[in-house]
């Protein structure tokens, strides 16, 4: 159901997610809806708003850093042999509308917006559904179009000379606590393995354990991120659980992203929310089920 501009998912009648369609937040954050708080079905939380040590991070939503150079990631942009640089070059993605909304899910139209003009117009489709007891799965597509008269392209600091920083696309910061979460995908563990791959699935887990600054903590969680096109499953991964935790789908990674007038890009992310810590069969199953049912 909505509230103004305020959406909130349910499953089984539980609240587990709410989704801002106006944000309130200054330009240099590249405002932009999002999902927070997100939650597990037994009411942990899984996500953050704006932490301190990066601002521009909201919750879980679509993020892009270099969009024909303007900035809908948010914070500094990365430009070449000068690094971080602050620049006034941030976009906005503002609603439009709710084309449907219910409290499974919504159907939403946005408008990417830097320097006065739109660049892209998106469809934006998330849906929250049950999977067990214990997780539930949120459901999350998106299909950027060109609007604009000629090429445009998507880059990251990675496209832009900065190695291992392919972010851009979906991302997901996830709940920080006292103790790193752990990450991993059938092939692979930990963030040096895991970053920048490409695999059919990736869980991040963290157990039982205080939150960062000493606060009480809450039950162990699992995310299970898992592409549910082939176009999304050639993206790779980017990780972080050392400096934060975060994760997300790479949409320029070797390089620029080109999408010609009137052209799209579409991409699906499935996220497990799982109470507990899951091992990886578990992990994988639950995956599956997420992306087929």
């Amino acid at each position: 159901m909505t509230h103004h501009d305020t959406a909130v998912l349910r499953v089984a009648g539980r609240p587990v997610a709410r989704y801002t369609a106006r944000p309130a937040v200054p330009a240099r954050l590249a405002p932009r809806p999002y999902l927070h708080p997100v939650t597990t079905l037994a009411g942990t939380a899984v996500t953050e708003l704006s932490p301190a040590d990066h601002t521009h991070h909201l919750g879980v939503g679509v993020a892009v850093p270099d969009v024909e150079g303007h900035n809908f990631w948010g914070g500094r942009t990365y430009v070449r042999d000068r690094g971080p640089t602050e620049l006034d070059n941030h976009g906005a993605q503002r609603h439009v509308a709710f084309v449907r909304c219910d409290p499974g899910g919504f159907v939403e139209e946005l408008r990417w917006v830097a320097a006065g003009a739109e660049l892209l117009r998106e469809r934006r489709t998330v849906t929250a559904r049950e999977l067990t007891d214990t997780a539930w799965a949120l459901d999350f597509a998106f299909a950027l179009t060109n609007t604009t008269s000629g090429p445009l392209s998507i880059g990251s600091p990675a496209t832009n000379g900065r190695p291992g920083a392919a972010y851009g696309g979906f991302f997901w910061r996830a709940r920080g606590q006292q103790e790193a979460p752990s990450v991993f995908t059938a092939a692979g563990e930990g963030e040096t393995e895991v970053h920048g791959t490409r695999a059919e699935w990736l869980a991040m887990t963290a157990p039982d354990t205080p939150r960062r600054g000493g606060a009480d903590g809450a039950g162990g969680w699992t995310l299970v991120l898992a592409g549910a096109t082939d176009a999304t499953r050639r993206d790779p991964w980017f990780v972080r659980t050392a400096g934060y935790p975060g994760v997300g789908s790479s949409l320029a990674s070797d390089a620029r992203l080109p999408i010609p007038p009137g052209g799209s890009v579409v991409r699906r992310i499935v996220t497990v929310v799982a109470d507990g810590t899951l091992g990886r069969d578990e992990a994988a199953a639950l995956a599956r089920k997420a992306v087929t049912a």
